[in-house]
């Protein structure tokens, strides 16, 4: 299997030639971080079975965000941590898309454009929200920023995890949402979204270099149920330790061109996509997050500061749920009210003779090199 690593190693060297001056400091580490995971240039790790006296050497992982070989584990690490946002209610899944004639602009200035994403869609939400006429409360809202399309091509999003309801002025009653199918009208968020990146992008000055027809056309905002709050979770986990592309995906690599397969957006139908490799480094490159940039951002009763009343407000919810059906009896946990729990991932090594779980020896350094 071709892997991102060995395409950076083969055609790494010649971007970074032509292109090295022009790169952000953040493309050339994630470059070189991938190209040196799992070899001897990170060093390794001895492992040894305390059964059997099976032993394994590992090279270290780089543990760069970008890495599509440093994520597996961490989407169940994060569902586990999201324990205390479950509700027992319905949820929604909001998408804010960021219109095609932003997009130059936004991938020169990342992180001005992206916090305005974030910042813009969540105030917008939220002032709908307050309506009477749909929730009448404020939201809790789990946003997860997505930079790509199934081709690489550059399709700045974000994505909100949202429960069917709010909370009243008083910061305690739940309201609930209108109905299962419906939380907020797309329309009418869409021009709210629209009128405050507009407002905030005003104070900067790169809003005299946009097209004026662009506060003028509908901007892009879904709004779809997504079943239970586990459920919900689990949809948007993939999300966030996604990489553009994982090394599955990658076909083959010919005469400097690379293969890869994606799914239509429209059709559901497997395709395939070769570019040249230098384009094939510019469009992954392109989803390289700046420095230090927070990609899941918790908004509303979701916030870290208001967890309490996240806590009051699951209370009240768990002594307005039915009582469980005596023919289908809950979990012990389940039924006092705890979020079910979430499988926690095998972080350990497995011993490949007898399958138990292998202790670390001391590590071997990177200048060594090699296995000892």
């Amino acid at each position: 299997m071709v892997e991102l690593a060995e395409i950076f190693r083969r055609y790494g060297p010649a971007y970074r030639a032509r292109f090295g001056p022009h790169m952000l400091p953040s493309h050339h580490k994630a470059m070189r971080a991938i190209e040196q995971c799992r070899t001897p240039a990170l060093g390794g790790q001895v492992y040894e079975c305390p059964d059997c006296g099976e032993s394994r050497y590992l090279y270290h992982s780089c543990r760069n965000r970008h890495c599509p070989k440093c994520q597996n584990g961490n989407a169940q690490e994060w569902l586990e941590a999201q324990r205390d946002l479950l509700l027992p209610v319905p949820y929604f899944l909001l998408t804010f898309t960021l219109p095609a004639e932003l997009r130059t602009l936004a991938r020169s200035n990342q992180r001005l454009f992206y916090d305005l994403l974030f910042r813009t869609s969540a105030e917008a939400a939220q002032s709908l929200a307050r309506d009477p006429r749909f929730v009448g409360g404020q939201l809790g809202l789990v946003g997860v920023l997505h930079t790509w399309g199934r081709n690489l091509a550059y399709h700045p999003h974000v994505h909100y995890l949202v429960p069917a309801g709010g909370v009243a002025s008083d910061g305690e009653t739940w309201l609930p949402a209108r109905g299962a199918n419906f939380l907020l009208p797309v329309k009418a968020l869409s021009r709210i979204f629209r009128a405050r990146f507009r407002d905030a992008l005003r104070d900067t000055p790169h809003f005299a270099h946009l097209p004026a027809g662009v506060w003028q056309q509908e901007w892009v905002v879904h709004c779809q149920p997504v079943g239970n709050g586990l459920n919900a979770l689990k949809y948007l986990a993939p999300y966030i330790f996604r990489v553009a592309i994982s090394n599955r995906r990658i076909l083959k690599v010919e005469d400097g061109r690379v293969t890869f397969r994606y799914r239509a957006s429209d059709t559901g139908t497997l395709r395939t996509c070769t570019l040249p490799a230098e384009e094939f480094i510019r469009r992954f490159l392109q989803h390289v997050l700046p420095k230090g940039f927070v990609k899941v951002r918790y908004y509303g009763f979701f916030s870290p500061g208001l967890r309490q009343r996240l806590a009051a407000i699951r209370r009240q919810l768990d002594a307005a749920a039915p009582t469980p059906d005596a023919s289908h009896p809950a979990s012990s946990a389940e039924a006092a009210g705890a979020p079910p729990a979430l499988t926690s991932p095998q972080s350990f090594v497995r011993c490949p003779a007898c399958g138990q779980a292998m202790c670390p020896r001391p590590l071997a350094h990177p200048e060594r090199g090699q296995p000892p």
